[in-house]
């Protein structure tokens, strides 16, 4: 894992689980996400440790971009998963992650993410923002 914060105790994707049992086998390879919201909540938790080379790894080959950075003011305050819908080789997850940028008033990221497994992995593959009601 290349994070640059140092894994903590708790899961940043549900913080009534262990990292270490949860997210952190995933980062570490010693697991591959069984379902498409595992790997979503997994990459979740790659953000808010900033692991680049695992939410790279994650990321379909078609639709990663060239780079990716981190911004350092950046802090990740929790998520929620709306709904999960598996089909087959796809699936669908919708959630919101909330993060807040330096002392600025809370931002909420509500996303619709596309997933497809590819040689047996779940990658992500795109997303779209629905818009705000």
């Amino acid at each position: 894992m290349t994070a640059s914060i140092a894994p903590p105790a708790a899961c940043p994707c549900d913080p009534s689980r262990r990292y270490a049992d949860c997210c952190g086998r995933l980062h570490a390879g010693a697991v591959v996400a069984d379902t498409a919201e595992a790997l979503m909540r997994s990459r979740y938790s790659a953000y808010v440790l900033g692991d680049l080379e695992y939410l790279c790894a994650s990321w379909h080959v078609d639709t990663c971009p060239a780079e990716l950075d981190f911004d350092p003011a950046v802090r990740w305050l929790g998520l929620e998963v709306k709904r999960h819908q598996p089909h087959g080789e796809t699936a669908v997850v919708e959630f919101v992650a909330r993060y807040r940028v330096g002392g600025g008033s809370a931002v909420r990221l509500h996303e619709i993410s596309r997933f497809a497994r590819v040689e047996g992995r779940w990658v992500y593959v795109d997303g779209e923002f629905p818009p705000q009601s």
